[in-house]
């Protein structure tokens, strides 16, 4: 069963995010707390969206999504941030249930695409994208502005929101 995300869920998909980061080695690197997650899905005016799959009156697996938009296309998309399903169901059709719901989503409100990244070692999850029918994009690079270099980029007056 694949539904939204209710503020019930919100342990659940913090713990399956820490079981991915774990398996995409990259643990110590989460900071976000159950709290962080709460606010940010459930907020009035939500920028952040999560759909959850259930196995046997269990989430067992999570897709969190965000809106974007394509110049080119004149048209939002969805940028899936996380899926994850975890090991013990795998192959039980809960992942490609997940997309499916955000492909449908896409389709019923005239979005343009579908896209994520995933981890170039990751070989089963890109073996599993493409025989879904997605197209690795392998001719773009990644990058990306965190910690120190993201704030000395506006310059030492710029103050965070709410500072």
């Amino acid at each position: 069963m694949i539904r939204s995300a209710t503020p019930q869920d919100v342990p659940h998909i913090h713990r399956l995010m820490r079981e991915l980061a774990e398996y995409e080695r990259s643990l110590a690197e989460v900071t976000a707390t159950e709290d962080d997650l709460r606010r940010a899905l459930f907020a009035d005016q939500p920028a952040i969206f999560a759909h959850v799959a259930e196995h046997e009156g269990s989430v067992a697996g999570f897709a969190l999504w965000f809106l974007n938009y394509s110049t080119w296309l004149g048209r939002h998309g969805i940028y899936l941030e996380d899926l994850y399903v975890t090991p013990a169901v795998r192959g039980t059709g809960l992942g490609r249930a997940l997309l499916a719901e955000l492909a449908r989503i896409c389709v019923q409100r005239g979005y343009g695409r579908l896209e994520w990244w995933v981890l170039d070692w990751n070989a089963p999850a890109r073996g599993f994208y493409e025989s879904l029918g997605a197209a690795a994009m392998d001719e773009w690079t990644v990058y990306r502005l965190t910690g120190p270099a993201l704030h000395a980029l506006p310059g030492p007056a710029t103050r965070p929101a709410g500072a």
